[in-house]
């Protein structure tokens, strides 16, 4: 199948995942990022960097956005609204506020061209590896159009509903993301100081009830200690998280094990791994996290 010529806005970690993976399936591809060395990158891969979002929205004929804040969405569709075609199809793939997507959609629909709300579910380390879910949401018709861009650089691609559903399942998602990720890292830790071997535990658990796919993906980085170069950023998870408990409270849900689980990413912070990937939570329990230090010890009692 003949691809599209396909725009990318924002070449970070996952844009250029998306980038690299377009360019092995034959894409012809035009992006563009501030940062000057991720525009040469994307040459390196023979697509071609550009210096300005209207110059992607000029020669793509479809375009992905993977962009980190609203801040960025707001200025890179009025950059390129002048210079887009009635009939375009736009993918937003961040993990951002759902009115400020609301709004890019509005935009981009008074000059005839349709914005999808399509998140994605994987990490950095998974979207290298094609191995990411889309949510894809809007028309059924315009998702139609996309579908084989997103077969070039995901495993599954999922038409969940209406605009905005997708952000909504991106959130549900990531809240299991959240909690599983610090679980793992408290199950290596007692693992640890029960003096068993981390590579052993790892396959163990990975191959019984107990695994999760964070667990699989992130469970090598902390027993390595490898959390640089990041596949997700622990400064950039702070928005996602704010995220996720602006919904729960705007639909009245309680998060219990989400609301325990951040002042351990806090935490993280404190400790000055912004940098690091989230996977770092294993070293912030091994260093004593202050959040766990805090909170009650509670005793179980064996019942006779």
């Amino acid at each position: 199948m003949t691809l599209p010529r396909v725009g990318l806005i924002g070449l970070g970690i996952m844009g250029m995942a998306y980038a690299t993976n377009l360019r092995r399936a034959g894409a012809t591809v035009l992006g563009f990022d501030p940062v000057p060395a991720a525009r040469e990158a994307l040459d390196g891969l023979g697509g071609r960097g550009c210096a300005t979002a209207a110059e992607v929205a000029q020669g793509a004929d479809v375009i992905l956005m993977a962009l980190p804040s609203v801040k960025a969405l707001e200025a890179v569709v009025a950059e390129m609204r002048p210079h887009l075609r009635a009939g375009m199809v736009i993918a937003e793939m961040g993990t951002l506020p759902l009115d400020a997507k609301e709004a890019a959609r509005a935009a981009c629909a008074e000059v005839g061209v349709a914005l999808l709300d399509c998140p994605v579910s994987g990490t950095g380390a998974q979207a290298a590896k094609g191995d990411l879910v889309v949510f894809a949401s809007g028309e059924a018709a315009d998702v139609a159009v996309l579908y084989p861009v997103f077969a070039a650089l995901a495993r599954d691609i999922r038409h969940v509903g209406p605009f905005g559903a997708g952000m909504k399942l991106k959130l549900v998602a990531n809240l299991l993301v959240t909690i599983h990720n610090l679980a793992a890292a408290e199950a290596l830790l007692l693992a640890e100081k029960s003096g068993l071997d981390l590579g052993m535990v790892y396959e163990a658990i990975r191959s019984g009830a107990g695994t999760s796919r964070m667990f699989e993906v992130r469970g090598p980085l902390m027993i390595d200690g490898r959390y640089e170069p990041a596949t997700m950023k622990m400064d950039v998870y702070q928005k996602d998280l704010a995220l996720i408990m602006d919904h729960a409270r705007d639909v009245a849900c309680p998060v219990p094990l989400m609301a325990a689980s951040l002042p351990f990413y806090s935490a993280a912070l404190a400790q000055g791994r912004h940098k690091e990937d989230t996977a770092a939570l294993f070293a912030v329990l091994q260093q004593g996290c202050p959040a766990g230090r805090g909170m009650r010890a509670q005793r179980i009692t064996r019942m006779s």
